[in-house]
């Protein structure tokens, strides 16, 4: 293009000097001429300048572009992840039967490495090509992931690293139970409000038909960082589709003009499946696949955590009888709706002082209540969810400025 334009200048700048000389005497022709093709040189000249300082505006402009856009995933080698974790003799962050994760530093970058149980083999090529389509995948809410390592049974997924604190230990601080950073009403629909959002994205709008099964919804696997504002981030994106914990979808030809999504099964290992307890719902709990549906199960779940600030479940000891007892956070919360606003009051944390909108925290139980139907075919989808969800959002926010509380939250998550 800047070769072009110097041309095209060049010839103009000629064709102005050939009529100049026509149009005059000789003299003043051959000063005329002179001048045109001083100016021509001199226009020429600037062209190339002006083109220059484009091309390189450009490779800035373009530089700074692709240093903004999210990076391609890629396949590590298993010596980086060796190497980040000091072979796997790192202290971890987090232990679990199903799970290791270690925070450390790859590619230059803080990390958390987590090492999974494949679920069923996985070769190069099936691995590339499902990470090719999870990078297409991005959102706020969302933990990025920058890549995977395959080394026998086991995956290894290295996701970016996020500094706050889960969700669960939020809502209950194991050192001194009586605190929260979520103190206040706000602070917590709009940690519900990030999520929904979020899940939304990764159900409708994550670059595949029939969307993502996350399979992870629960609050310990909530990150909520302080960026300047409270920031939900959904863990584990991604996790389900490259452990094989969700069976193999039909392929997007033979899909069309269904409505619903269809999964095949992937050999015994569907009959084999772990999940945490409080969070899974019936369906999945007798059968070990996960759906869409399961998914708004667990956030149904989540919500009632934030509302309540109780555990899914828990066991009580029954003082009449000297026996104990399972407690479901679901049957406690439909109980407290049936019962009326009086019951509700009780039931929400009390360590929100009574201070929130009655009938946006009443309907906000209903939409939970909704989402934990045992029946999945009761249960909304989350496009649906997360829209209620931002009205009731936008009414909280309303009722803030009423009684002139602030209506965006910033708090310190530090160790207190």
């Amino acid at each position: 293009m800047c070769f072009s334009l110097f041309r095209a200048k060049s010839k103009n700048s000629g064709i102005q000097s050939k009529k100049s000389s026509r149009n005059s005497n000789a003299p003043a022709a051959v000063s005329s001429s002179s001048r045109s093709q001083t100016n021509s040189r001199s226009n020429e000249f600037n062209t190339f300048n002006n083109s220059k300082s484009s091309s390189i505006s450009s490779r800035t402009s373009l530089s700074s572009l692709k240093d903004s856009l999210p990076e391609n995933l890629h396949i590590y080698d298993l010596s980086e992840i060796r190497s980040a974790t000091k072979n796997f003799l790192l202290k971890p962050t987090s232990s679990s039967s199903s799970s290791t994760s270690w925070k450390c530093l790859i590619d230059k970058k803080q990390s958390m490495i987590t090492q999974r149980k494949l679920r069923r083999p996985i070769d190069n090529s099936e691995l590339r090509k499902k990470l090719s389509l999870l990078c297409k995948s991005h959102h706020a809410s969302l933990v990025k992931l920058h890549g995977a390592s395959v080394s026998g049974n086991y995956i290894y997924l290295v996701y970016e690293f996020i500094s706050g604190a889960n969700l669960s230990d939020c809502l209950r601080n194991p050192r001194n139970p009586s605190y929260t950073v979520l103190s206040n009403w706000i602070s917590r629909v709009q940690i519900v409000a990030g999520i929904a959002d979020g899940l939304d994205y990764v159900h409708n709008c994550a670059g595949f038909k029939n969307g993502f099964i996350h399979n992870h919804i629960k609050s310990s696997s909530i990150i909520i960082c302080d960026e300047p504002a409270l920031v939900a981030k959904i863990c584990h994106f991604g996790t389900a589709q490259l452990c094989g914990e969700v069976p193999e979808a039909i392929s997007e030809e033979d899909d069309e003009g269904l409505d619903y999504p269809v999964l095949k099964r992937v050999g015994s290992a569907v009959g084999k499946f772990v999940g945490t307890r409080g969070y899974m719902s019936p369906e999945f709990q007798s059968t070990g696949i996960p759906t869409l549906k399961s998914d708004v199960f667990a956030f149904g779940v989540v919500i009632l955590e934030l509302l309540s600030g109780e555990e899914p479940m828990k066991v009580k000891a029954d003082s009449g009888e000297g026996v104990f007892r399972k407690v479901s956070l679901i049957e406690t919360a439909r109980e407290a709706v049936e019962s009326g606003t009086g019951k509700l009051r009780q039931w929400v944390d009390k360590r929100l002082k009574d201070s929130y909108p009655v009938e946006v925290a009443e309907r906000l139980t209903r939409v939970a209540i909704e989402c934990v139907e045992e029946d999945p075919g009761k249960r909304p989808d989350m496009g649906r969810v997360a829209g209620w969800i931002s009205k009731l959002f936008l009414e909280s926010k309303t009722w803030a400025q009423s009684i002139g509380l602030p209506d965006e939250i910033t708090v310190s998550l530090a160790p207190r």
